[in-house]
């Protein structure tokens, strides 16, 4: 939370800033545009960026890029042809360097601190709005007089459609607009015997000019930004710009209606001299700001030059920009945010198994063994790279397990791992367990990371959209219950179950999988991450032939070449085309030789 708030503070210093600069350009305009600037600067805070970046989240175009969970069985004929990792620096832990203590209470004094600054604000500001109020309650109704007779007069050529109710105050509180849906002018009932006729025109232009803006609503808007953020000298600064800004409009606008300046200035330095400000900036009153710019700019009669079409561009811009960017960044990014919740650092380890044994495999053994993995708690391989084992744990793809830099340099060593566990466990639980074994005894150490990546797009090869021959609609009715028994013999392979897919050099069956499925498992064997894009939906059956490609390393271990591509598209009617896309993987921190207990 502490993380949030300091980018959220930077980022509308940071807007703040910008408007500053801003303010140098337009110096010389209107300063109802440098007014808008600022309450924009203010609203900011209110609005962080993040809200915009998640908002680009749920409009994101691209596919989500999770690590695969095959819900089907894999047959593969050679474990040791799963790809090959390329290093990458291992990061590094930062130290601790606040005691756990300090740690935990550190958020709670800040909160506390927190809301004892806003709680002290938000009192002062009710106790002087009930000042004003009660001045309000107590104040008598103008029905008639000199007063209500020009403000009836001046509300149409101010723009005010609904006529504002005018009370008579015997306080010494300056003339001034309260409320905010529904406003009435608070009138000093003494001020008619020290002000001559176009004097209190003049005022009352002013507050008619406070009530067409509204700018009682924009003042509480900033009163709450003040509250929330009262720590932060910058919204004070910008609160101080915004009643400078929003006086010098209103003088504007009163000699604009036909003011003479030298009275307009007159009115208001008699108002200073005879009554007291507002207490709040919500009550808009006459005297606020600083009087001797603005009776210099009255005397003066000039409202600003009008922005030209250069900086109208110019603003118009930095205002798409601020709320763009950062929704931009959440489409952009909202891919890897859903990827990073399903990491696969996130999964448990489980307990470990009763007996271990694990030995280094024989060097000049180049067989490949098949896998025995229950029933009765049992996991062994023979002659079996510790990646291929880490793979398995983790349920990671071909090409999704990076290795560290102190890592990769043996972690396809060659193993014969022995492992029984007590009673029977089901597949997920040795998973786990296996989970455990990594960890106790090479010390293994892993997270989930996201990188920018090759990727192939499976789209349908055919312009009408048919299918190949070799790919239909599955005849399977759900996921076949039992599974073939028996170590796989890549010689006689036993019939594929619904629900799996088998894999051999130089061809590919499943069935009862879908199209995302076949995607991220069935074509893994192609050495980069494949996203479907074919539209389809259903669960298919497929099966495909080529002349296996026999050059080693890598996706070659499977027969994987152009002859692969052809099958593809002239017996299934997909195609595979390149593009880059957002890769979840298992990033490899740390493993050591096995330790033996």
């Amino acid at each position: 939370m502490i993380a949030l708030v300091a980018d959220h503070l930077w980022q509308s210093t940071l807007c703040a800033g910008i408007v500053g600069l801003l303010m140098l350009l337009l110096r010389r305009n209107r300063p109802q545009v440098r007014y808008a600037l600022w309450l924009a600067a203010s609203v900011k805070f209110l609005v962080p960026f993040a809200a915009l970046v998640a908002i680009g989240t749920q409009v994101g175009w691209r596919s989500s890029a999770t690590i695969a969970r095959a819900p089907f069985t894999l047959v593969i004929d050679s474990w040791d042809a799963i790809g090959q990792p390329f290093s990458r620096p291992a990061p590094t832990s930062a130290p601790a360097t606040t005691s756990a203590i300090v740690a935990s209470w550190l958020p709670i004094l800040l909160v506390t601190m927190w809301f004892i600054g806003c709680a002290a604000i938000l009192l002062t500001w009710v106790v002087r709005w009930r000042r004003v109020a009660a001045a309000v309650r107590v104040a008598s109704l103008v029905d008639e007089g000199r007063e209500l007779e020009m403000l009836r007069r001046l509300e149409p050529i101010a723009g005010i459609a609904q006529p504002i109710t005018l009370l008579s105050s015997d306080t010494s509180l300056e003339p001034g607009v309260f409320g905010i849906s529904k406003p009435v002018l608070l009138w000093p009932r003494s001020i008619a015997a020290h002000l001559d006729d176009e004097q209190v025109e003049s005022i009352l232009a002013h507050e008619l000019t406070h009530v067409r803006r509204r700018d009682n609503l924009a003042a509480a808007v900033h009163m709450i930004v003040q509250a929330l953020f009262w720590f932060h000298p910058l919204v004070w600064w910008i609160g101080a710009r915004l009643v400078d800004e929003r006086e010098r409009a209103c003088d504007a606008e009163v000699v604009r209606l036909g003011s003479d300046p030298r009275v307009y200035a007159e009115s208001i330095l008699k108002t200073c001299e005879l009554y007291v400000e507002s207490p709040l900036v919500c009550v808009s009153g006459v005297t606020g700001s600083d009087l001797k710019k603005r009776i210099e700019q009255i005397m003066k009669d000039d409202a600003g030059a009008t922005l030209n079409v250069w900086r109208k561009i110019l603003l118009a811009t930095a205002a798409v920009a601020v709320i763009v960017v950062p929704i931009a960044a959440g489409v952009l990014s909202s891919s890897r945010l859903r990827a990073q919740s399903s990491s696969p650092t996130d999964v448990t380890l489980g307990p470990p198994f009763a007996v271990v044994s694990i030995k280094a495999s024989a060097p000049d053994d180049a067989k490949s063994y098949p896998w025995a993995i229950g029933p009765n708690g049992r996991f062994a391989v023979k002659n079996v790279r510790l990646r291929n084992v880490i793979l398995y744990a983790y349920q990671v793809n071909i090409g999704h397990l990076w290795g560290g830099s102190d890592a990769s340099s043996w972690t396809s060593d060659k193993f014969d791992i022995e492992a029984q566990a007590d009673g029977n466990p089901s597949g997920e639980q040795i998973r786990a367990m296996v989970r455990r074994l990594l960890a106790d005894r090479f010390n293994l150490i892993v997270h989930a990371e996201t990188r920018e990546l090759p990727i192939y797009a499976l789209v349908r090869a055919r312009s009408d959209g048919t299918l190949g021959p070799q790919l239909r609609l599955s005849e399977c009715t759900g996921k076949a219950t039992v599974m073939p028994s028996g170590p796989f013999d890549p010689k006689n392979p036993p019939p594929v179950a619904c629900g799996t897919m088998q894999t051999r050099p130089g061809s590919l069956t499943a069935r009862w999988l879908t199209m995302t499925e076949v995607a991220d498992h069935v074509l893994a064997i192609m050495g980069r991450p494949v996203r479907d894009r074919t539209g389809l939906t259903g669960h298919y059956d497929l099966h495909a032939e080529w002349t296996p490609d026999s050059r080693p390393p890598g996706p070659q271990a499977f027969g994987v070449g152009p002859a692969t591509f052809t099958a593809l598209e002239e017996q299934l009617g997909l195609r595979l085309v390149s593009d880059t896309g957002p890769v979840e993987g298992l990033v490899i921190d740390r493993a050591e030789k096995p330790v033996q207990p």
